[in-house]
């Protein structure tokens, strides 16, 4: 589980719940299921419409992903590689067989399984980079799902809201009430720009942060398995690996990714190695 994304949504959420007690209100008030009711489903409904059952089913998955994130080692990885590096010198490409079994990565076993067979480098770096974008491409596609809801929500909360103010409007008899009517019919706006802002938005810039995270170090394993193919100098191997780190500033890992919330996915596509990233894909690709 990722404590840092678990953790802003708990903050911003009792962010929230703090400051409507403070200005003398009570979380019962916060409670409308009329309001919620417009709001989510008709969320859902537009989102629905708009993106297709296909890829909103893969909305669950990706909330998963974002929370919790595959775990990122790539400085293990470098270790391994120069490893395999250094022993494809000595004793051949073949000799790394039983190294492959042994990995847990099943991209970089794939990837040193090509090199093994003798597959040419060119046909090695192609097939790796379409891995890595079949890999992300539902990831992104589910990303896209939840910044249509983020755009629905807030619409949604404000058609309630006017109709709620419909509804005031034409009983407006008994003044008395008039206060907590509005109150209420305001409840749909609140919920659209907080599910929007609190929930959806985050989600789907968390899920492409992810995404950028991993593709990053799937293009750093590929550059190894083709240097390992090249028969490159240990050094030489771990020198282009760890730019990879250096362009991350050095941290690794999902937390790499901070600035991808804004950047609409993890790189483009392309069979070149510098290019392995998955297209972001908008939704209905």
């Amino acid at each position: 589980m990722d404590l840092g994304t678990v953790a802003g949504f708990v903050l911003a959420i009792a962010a929230v719940l703090i400051a409507n007690v403070m200005e003398g209100g009570e979380l019962r008030q916060l409670l409308n299921p009329s309001a919620s009711l417009l709001v989510f489903g008709g969320t859902l409904g537009a989102t629905l419409a708009s993106a297709g059952l296909a890829n909103v089913r893969l909305v669950p998955a990706a909330i998963l992903y974002a929370l919790r994130p595959p775990r990122l080692e790539p400085r293990q990885l470098i270790e391994k590689m120069v490893q395999l590096a250094q022993q494809a010198r000595r004793e051949g490409l073949l000799s790394l067989e039983e190294e492959r079994k042994n990995l847990d990565d099943p991209f970089f076993a794939k990837g040193l399984q090509f090199v093994i067979d003798g597959a040419d480098p060119e046909m090695v770096e192609e097939v790796m980079a379409n891995a890595i974008e079949a890999e992300q491409r539902h990831h992104l596609v589910a990303a896209g799902v939840l910044e249509t809801a983020g755009g629905y929500a807030p619409t949604m909360g404000i058609i309630g809201t006017v109709l709620g103010l419909i509804h005031v409007l034409g009983n407006l008899e008994d003044t008395s009430k008039l206060g907590p009517a509005i109150a209420v019919a305001f409840m749909a706006t609140f919920y659209g720009i907080a599910t929007a802002n609190l929930l959806w938005l985050p989600l789907a810039n968390k899920i492409k942060a992810n995404v950028q995270a991993e593709t990053e170090v799937r293009r750093m394993v590929v550059e190894g398995v083709l240097s390992i193919q090249r028969g490159d100098n240990p050094m030489i191997v771990r020198e282009k690996l760890e730019a990879f780190l250096a362009a991350d500033g050095g941290k690794g890992g999902a937390g790499a990714a901070e600035g991808a919330s804004g950047a609409g996915g993890a790189g483009a596509g392309g069979t070149g190695t510098r290019g392995a990233g998955a297209r972001v894909a908008g939704v209905g690709d």
